[in-house]
């Protein structure tokens, strides 16, 4: 890779191009569609190219991942805007309750994830649909689909470029996949910030109505269920703090599991993750900025969704309260109780399902994930002073 690095720049000066122009041609041509819906996509790519252009530093590489990203999720919006105009019974379509699990990155929401993703009557994104969505995926085919293997190459290069990456966030073709890669074809969502050095393009867009992706997110819903559907959805991403404002207007129903564990411990794991990340595109990622950066950010997320839920008091019975030490003593536990309070069946298929899972998948199954607050510029202090009103009003245990 170092090598590719530096001569390939040599051998191709002109390529990989971000121009905005060439990158929404080439999608168009690869979807064989013209209908983009948000055209306000168009408006927002210039902006993300311009700030990964003066930001983020990335080698040749890292260019080469940069566009391969953009004209992949924008020949994503394409084919799905093509099936949509194809097929208009999609609109409107209920998607009634959806599960969705949030709370801060490393407080047990990935393993609550996959557990509700063992139960016959939850249907959760898979990695391989939301990574080639198109054509709809079938019942028939489900389990066989041939994308389901090229979606294991793709993830499979993933883990060779960051051999780290597994055991601080699995993922994979097969796994359940989080909301963030499918808001993230909006350009409205922090994954192009968390995967590139690009505060000033966050920052952009943190001053943007999310409703639009919020709009994307229940389009591509209705996508995947069109030929392929269960009695709900279940879905996760820790972002949705940010603009749970945005997902309660879009699923005024939806039912919430907020996730807790002490700040201490999820900042600099979160940090070590999107420095992991980080280093996929470029070598100049300097940690002891990564994680304040990351402690600013997650702050006003939490905020966030902490006056929502206090605005919302009228949906207190659409929400719940798990903490880490409760998914860490018994994960399958907790989500019983969760399903007791939202009235949704609890079978013995679904429990044996799960305990199969949590055998087959022990906690450090990819190795042990180690990282301390001073890696990354970090002070408990600080992280305990900016949380103390969180942790006291929700009982956050604090680690000693």
């Amino acid at each position: 890779m170092r090598w590719l690095n530096r001569l390939a720049p040599l051998a191709a000066p002109r390529w990989p191009s971000l121009d905005p122009e060439d990158i929404i041609r080439t999608a168009a041509k690869k979807a064989k569609s013209d209908q983009l819906g948000d055209r306000g996509f168009v408006d927002r790519l210039p902006v993300l190219v311009e700030a990964v252009e003066r930001e983020a530093r990335l080698h040749w590489i890292g260019r080469v991942a940069v566009r391969q990203s953009l004209v992949t999720g924008l020949q994503s919006r394409f084919s799905i805007y093509r099936h949509r105009a194809l097929h208009p019974e999609l609109r409107g379509v209920p998607i009634d309750k959806p599960l969705f699990i949030v709370g801060f990155p490393r407080t047990g929401t990935t393993i609550l994830f996959n557990l509700l993703a063992q139960d016959p009557a939850n249907r959760a994104p898979l990695g391989w649909e939301v990574q080639f969505p198109d054509p709809a995926p079938e019942t028939a085919t489900y389990a066989s689909d041939p994308r389901i293997d090229q979606a294991r190459k793709y993830f499979g290069q993933m883990d060779a470029m960051a051999p780290a990456l597994a055991s601080i966030h699995e993922v994979g073709a097969e796994l359940p996949q989080e909301c963030m890669p499918i808001m993230a074809q909006t350009l409205l969502s922090p994954q192009p910030s968390i995967a590139y050095n690009i505060p000033g393009y966050q920052s952009w867009v943190d001053r943007q109505d999310a409703a639009p992706a919020y709009t994307y997110h229940r389009h591509f819903l209705e996508h995947l269920q069109s030929r392929h559907m269960k009695e709900r959805w279940v879905l996760k991403s820790p972002v949705h703090l940010a603009t749970l404002d945005s997902l309660l207007a879009e699923y005024p129903d939806a039912r919430l599991i907020f996730t807790h564990r002490d700040p201490a411990k999820t900042i600099p794991s979160l940090a070590s993750l999107v420095y992991t990340v980080r280093g996929i595109v470029t070598d100049s990622v300097d940690p002891k900025k990564v994680g304040p950066e990351q402690l600013a950010w997650w702050g006003n997320a939490l905020d966030h969704a902490m006056e929502v839920r206090a605005r919302h008091a009228d949906k207190a019975g659409q929400l719940m309260d798990i903490h880490f030490e409760e998914v860490i003593a018994d994960p399958i536990a907790a989500l019983q109780r969760a399903y007791d309070r939202f009235e949704m069946p609890w079978s013995a298929e679904a429990e044996n399902r799960m305990r199969a899972f949590l055998a087959q998948n022990p906690r450090g199954k990819h190795g042990t994930h180690h990282y301390s607050l001073e890696d990354f510029g970090l002070d408990i202090g600080a992280i305990r002073e900016r949380f103390a009103g969180y942790c006291e009003a929700h009982g956050v245990r604090l680690a000693s």
